[in-house]
C-alpha cells in the first residue's frame, strides 16, 4: 500500500484523467463518422414538442413511422437536459465558495469562468425544456441573485447524488465550505475534476441514446469545455504546495 499521501493523490488523479481520456476518445469517435446511418425506430415512447404554449406529445413506437426526426425528442434527450441542470447547479454552488476561501488569484478567475459558463448553460437548458413543453427544474428559473462570493442564499437545488455521476455528497460539500487556503484549493480542484468527469459520463450516455441534434451539439460543446477545464485544473492541482 502506498504510504505517501501525495502519491495517493497523484494515483487518484491519474485514474480520473484516464477515465476522461477514454470518454473523450469515445465522443470523438462518434463525431468523425463519415455518413451517419439512419436512426432506427425507437423501442420506447418518444416526445414530440407541442406548439407554443402546449405540452409535448408522447408518441408510441408504432406511431413513429413517417415522422420527421427533427420533430422528435427522446426520453434520453429530455432527461439529459433536465439532470444536467442539477449537475451544473452544484458546480455553480462550488464556484461561489472560491472568492472568500481561496488565496489563489488564478483559481478565483478560473472558478468565475466556470460559474458564468455553467449559469449560461443552465439558462439555455431551461429554455430548451420550456420550448418542448417539458417541466423546467426550479433552479433554472430562479433569478441568479446570489453574490459570486458565495455569501448569499443558495438557490433551491434537487441534487440526486445517486443518479448523476460525479456529484459531491452533502458531506463533501460541507467539508469544502468549511475549508480555506490551500486545503480549500485542493478540495475544490479534486472535487471539480471529479464533477466534470461525471458530466462527461452523462454526455457519453446521451450520445448513444439521444436523437435531438440540438441537444447532441450542445452536449458535445459541454464535453469539449469540460475536458479542457479538467486539464487546466490538473495543472493547478500539481502546482499547489505540499
Amino acid at each position: 500500500m502506498t504510504s505517501d499521501p501525495r502519491l495517493r493523490r497523484t494515483t487518484g488523479r491519474r485514474a480520473v484523467l484516464t477515465c476522461v481520456v477514454v470518454l473523450a476518445a469515445g465522443l470523438a469517435a462518434g463525431c468523425t463518422a463519415e455518413e451517419p446511418e439512419p436512426a432506427p425506430t425507437p423501442s420506447s415512447a418518444v416526445l414530440a414538442p407541442g406548439r407554443p404554449g402546449e405540452p409535448a406529445r408522447t408518441i408510441a413506437p408504432e406511431d413513429y413511422d413517417g415522422m420527421d426526426d427533427a420533430d422528435v425528442v427522446t426520453d434520453a434527450d429530455a432527461e439529459f437536459m433536465t439532470t444536467m441542470i442539477g449537475h451544473h447547479a452544484q458546480a455553480v454552488e462550488m464556484a461561489q465558495l472560491v472568492p472568500e476561501r481561496s488565496t489563489s488569484e488564478q483559481l478565483a478567475k478560473f472558478a468565475e469562468r466556470i460559474r458564468l459558463t455553467q449559469e449560461g448553460e443552465i439558462d439555455y437548458m431551461g429554455r430548451w425544456l420550456e420550448e418542448q413543453g417539458l417541466p423546467v427544474p426550479a433552479v433554472a428559473t430562479a433569478s441568479p441573485t446570489a453574490p459570486s462570493d458565495g455569501s448569499g442564499p443558495r438557490a433551491p437545488q434537487a441534487h440526486d447524488h445517486d443518479s448523476m455521476p460525479g456529484m459531491l455528497t452533502d458531506a463533501e460539500m460541507s467539508a469544502l465550505a468549511d475549508a480555506d487556503g490551500t486545503a480549500f484549493d485542493r478540495l475544490f480542484l479534486e472535487g471539480m475534476i471529479k464533477h466534470h468527469a461525471g458530466a462527461l459520463e452523462m454526455v457519453d450516455d446521451l450520445s448513444s441514446a439521444g436523437r435531438d441534434e440540438t441537444v447532441q451539439e450542445f452536449a458535445a460543446n459541454v464535453a469539449a469545455d469540460q475536458i479542457a477545464e479538467i486539464d487546466r485544473m490538473s495543472r493547478l492541482l500539481d502546482e499547489l504546495p505540499g
